[in-house]
């Protein structure tokens, strides 16, 4: 593993089939009556969110805690940053501290990487989204989700999405989950497709690994997973489409264009949903929709991210038994 988690380009098949492998020992651990690893025992992991966020933070919390770490939780409102604080000068004020972990989101695209190599601190940086740019433990949890739902907890171990066709609908333009599940379907062997209007597709699409397509119902029949995506309003300063009854009559996803999915296939969504948006409320709450999944599968993945890059290399499975078994 690498030291730092910034993008999910950064990794390569192995080490991402590693991270799902780790996250299904992760998983178990939730199963049995009290959910904790002594891991990180004695390790510091500071969240420092200058965006507002819920299930990011809410769930690398409880993955800290779960790995037994000591969490602090930074929030920018609030803080001396909203008194013109500078990333550095805070940087630094968690450096004195000694803290190993710092878990940052952060409204500018590139602050994890600057944070990561800019030496002013000494400290594993994980991204938890950034701008428009990437938000890498999202897409580990979303190739979780559909490995464990196409393939099966077990029989996925060791494997990847080869062959599968994932369709990703919606506002690509402002959205960090698209382009970090793009970059990491297609390391992990999916063949992936973008649908949206031109309007929300950025420049320079043509250089992603990825096809595009504006008609979402001739991509659902040969689609194993589709992915909605929320139009991102407080990120837009211009008119992308006429109307949002427009919007959601091209690429909303509701039951009728549910039933032309494979019978096997997924239904998955980021969160927050905006129902009668982009997606219906009759598909979000379908057995095929999962949304409450992703949520569940987040926490084990960010439990096997911070695991590898703070725990050491042994196997997850081995001193997951070693600890059941004292």
């Amino acid at each position: 593993m690498l030291r730092h988690l910034i993008s999910a380009a950064d990794l390569t098949r192995d080490d991402a089939v590693l991270i799902l492998d780790t996250a299904e020992e992760m998983a178990r651990v939730a199963d049995r009556p009290i959910k904790k690893l002594p891991t990180l025992r004695g390790r510091t992991v500071v969240n420092l969110f200058f965006e507002d966020s819920t299930r990011t933070r809410i769930s690398f919390e409880a993955a800290e805690k779960r790995l037994s770490a000591d969490v602090i939780n930074f929030t920018a409102k609030g803080s001396s940053v909203s008194k013109g604080e500078s990333l550095k000068d805070t940087a630094q004020t968690l450096e004195a501290m000694g803290v190993d972990a710092v878990v940052i989101r952060h409204g500018a695209s590139g602050a994890p990487y600057r944070l990561a190599n800019s030496g002013w601190i000494d400290a594993a940086v994980i991204n938890a989204g950034d701008g428009t740019h990437q938000h890498p433990t999202q897409a580990l949890l979303d190739a979780f989700t559909m490995r464990r739902r196409l393939t099966g907890p077990d029989a996925g171990l060791g494997q990847d999405l080869a062959g599968r066709h994932i369709t990703i609908v919606g506002d690509v333009l402002h959205s960090r989950v698209a382009r970090s599940n793009v970059d990491l379907l297609h390391t992990l062997g999916a063949e992936v497709t973008l649908v949206a209007p031109p309007t929300l597709l950025p420049v320079g699409i043509e250089t992603w690994p990825c096809a595009v397509s504006y008609d979402l119902d001739s991509t659902l029949p040969k689609s194993d997973a589709v992915m909605m995506l929320r139009v991102q309003r407080e990120r837009m300063n211009a008119a992308f489409f006429p109307t949002e009854r427009e919007y959601s009559r091209r690429y909303g996803l509701d039951g009728d264009r549910m039933a032309r999915m494979p019978e096997h296939a997924v239904v998955m969504h980021p969160g927050p949903m905006v129902r009668g948006m982009e997606i219906t409320a009759e598909v979000a709450d379908s057995g095929r929709c999962t949304a409450v999944e992703q949520v569940t599968n987040g926490v084990s993945i960010r439990m096997a991210v911070l695991y590898l890059l703070l725990g050491g290399n042994e196997p997850a499975v081995t001193h997951a038994r070693t600890t059941e078994e004292k």
